[in-house]
């Protein structure tokens, strides 16, 4: 459906700020012109504490809302603390989504995950196959929050006429990535691990699993932008898989960030180590039918990230462990 595009004088505010997607949507935002883009530290708003963002709320009265705000964290976390997981992801997702709507915001966007689809779904994924099946059971707990969230704003729009959004994005990397190997996602660890070994003269970087699993990769810049045009352009029902559309194999990916790192040792696969999911890719075409498409090809976007990463890293702003 058609809409206007966002008033760029209006107040938005970014949930979440600090984060991967958080920080590449206030980027996205200022090249955009808009003046005015609010945003709170954790220390300064506690998002899981109702009180708090109902002030926050009528105090601020933004026009717009991005809501990229959650408790993250890899395989371990999410299979370790699967309470803390979903208890503080709906909390904010509750809290946030009936503020804006109680405070008359005009128009919100709800940041998914793809881990929303079952485990066994068939691919490429499809936004159609969501309730279909069993869920992965090391991240349910994030999961069945992120349902919640994309269901809750769905909801608001069929009982109170808001026009809030839904995006699920594929994996991520990009700036402000999380870069601990203890947690990690694969990207981000295999650029660490490969600049560390060159860094070190090691002879080989050990990569986990057989390397033939297949995953999409979008760099979060491209998310951001497929966010703004779809608060410009869109309002309706439907939610939408972001993605490139484009799937890599672990051990090819492994070979191009050896490549842009410049490492010239060997790569060994570590066969005892779970391979998980042997592919994962999102159909993208129902934002693609909108007339977004992705910009950024892989080794371009992994460039761009070693290059952040070796300037932050020199800094010692990364844990030098």
């Amino acid at each position: 459906m058609i809409c206007e595009p966002l008033d760029r004088t209006k107040k938005i505010y970014v949930a979440g700020h600090r984060g991967l997607v958080g920080s590449a949507m206030v980027r996205r935002l200022e090249q955009e012109g808009f003046g005015q883009i609010i945003t709170r530290t954790h220390e300064e708003l506690d998002l899981t504490r109702q009180a708090e963002v109902e002030a926050f709320f009528e105090k601020e009265k933004p026009d717009y809302v991005i809501l990229a705000a959650a408790k993250v964290g890899g395989i371990h976390a999410n299979n370790t603390y699967p309470a803390d997981f979903i208890m503080k992801n709906l909390l904010i997702e509750c809290n946030v989504i009936d503020a804006a709507y109680k405070n008359q915001v005009k128009k919100l966007l709800f940041l998914g995950s793809s881990c929303i689809y079952p485990r066994e779904c068939p691919q490429p994924i499809r936004e159609e196959y969501l309730l279909s099946g069993y869920l992965e059971k090391t991240n349910e707990a994030y999961a069945l929050s992120k349902i919640a969230g994309l269901k809750m704003c769905a909801y608001y729009n069929r009982q109170y006429g808001a026009r809030y959004i839904s995006v699920m994005p594929c994996n991520l990397y990009g700036i402000n990535d999380n870069f601990a190997l203890e947690n990690s996602h694969v990207l981000p660890a295999l650029i660490r691990k490969f600049h560390e070994a060159k860094e070190q003269g090691a002879p080989s970087v050990t990569v986990w699993g057989s390397g033939t699993p297949l995953r999409e990769f979008l760099n979060v810049d491209d998310l951001a932008d497929a966010c703004l045009f779809l608060m410009d352009h869109y309002e309706g029902e439907e939610f939408f898989n972001v993605g490139s559309g484009r799937e890599i194999t672990i051990l090819k990916l492994a070979e191009l960030v050896r490549r842009v790192v410049g490492y010239q040792g060997g790569i060994v696969l570590d066969t005892s180590k779970p391979d998980g999911t042997p592919r994962k890719v999102t159909d993208i075409s129902r934002i693609l039918e909108t007339g977004w498409r992705p910009k950024i090809d892989l080794e371009t976007g992994i460039r761009n990230t070693y290059k952040w990463f070796c300037e932050k890293y020199k800094t010692g702003e990364f844990a030098q462990r």
